[in-house]
């Protein structure tokens, strides 16, 4: 981060924007740093935007936030009250409640979330052709399929690509899944783990058993 910091300063013209929606959901010692702490000569440009869907657990209060320097705010505000309507002031208030509020609980539901993809990248590294690599943070894995490529389902449908493969999945073993190309990152497919740990092991199993039956 340092490095590309050093880039930006080279380039007065580029404004940084920052996703910083999973600060608080890092696993295995993972230091979380944004890009204006990093490099302060960036605060002025840096837009940094959060929320609390992920790590209050509030996603249906379509709350977000942004910080930058006051003449950048004034024009997205501008722009934004002519484009949309205001967030409902519940969800405001409930927003501030979750930020100014105990904090204590963050630290359990993280610990809660490090369990669940351990258990996930376990499994899931357990199926047959299957690569999943363990990550620092947020709440999904993405296993590879590169090995499972030109395999055949049990329904006869050739794999050729990861939407073909979480279709199969869906049909034979009724698991959901979101294939890599949706994000720009074929042959891999997305895994959500914040359910149950036994939905987990359940959903786990249904991917193992129809990796293994793939010809």
């Amino acid at each position: 981060m340092k490095a590309l910091g050093d880039v930006l300063l080279r380039h007065p013209q580029v404004w940084v924007l920052t996703d910083d929606m999973y600060e608080h959901l890092v696993y295995g010692g993972f230091q979380y740093h944004t890009i204006a702490q990093v490099e302060p000569g960036l605060y002025e440009r840096t837009l940094t935007m959060n929320g609390v869907s992920k790590a209050y657990a509030m996603t249906g209060w379509r709350i977000g936030y942004c910080g930058a320097a006051e003449p950048l705010i004034k024009a997205m505000a501008k722009l934004q009250s002519q484009s949309a309507s205001n967030a409902a002031s519940i969800s405001q208030w409930a927003s501030v409640e979750a930020l100014n509020g105990p904090q204590d609980f963050i630290a359990k539901f993280q610990k809660v979330f490090e369990e669940r993809r351990d258990l996930v990248v376990s499994m899931l590294n357990q199926a047959h052709g299957l690569e999943c690599p363990k990550p620092e943070g947020a709440f999904y894995v993405y296993p590879s399929i590169a090995g499972l490529i030109g395999k055949t389902a049990p329904s006869g449908k050739r794999i050729a690509t990861d939407e073909d493969f979480v279709t199969e999945l869906l049909d034979a073993e009724g698991v959901a899944a979101v294939h890599g190309a949706a994000f720009g990152l074929s042959p891999f497919f997305r895994v959500s783990y914040a359910t149950s740990n036994a939905l987990l092991e359940e959903a786990c199993r249904r991917i193992q058993r129809f990796c293994g039956n793939l010809r």
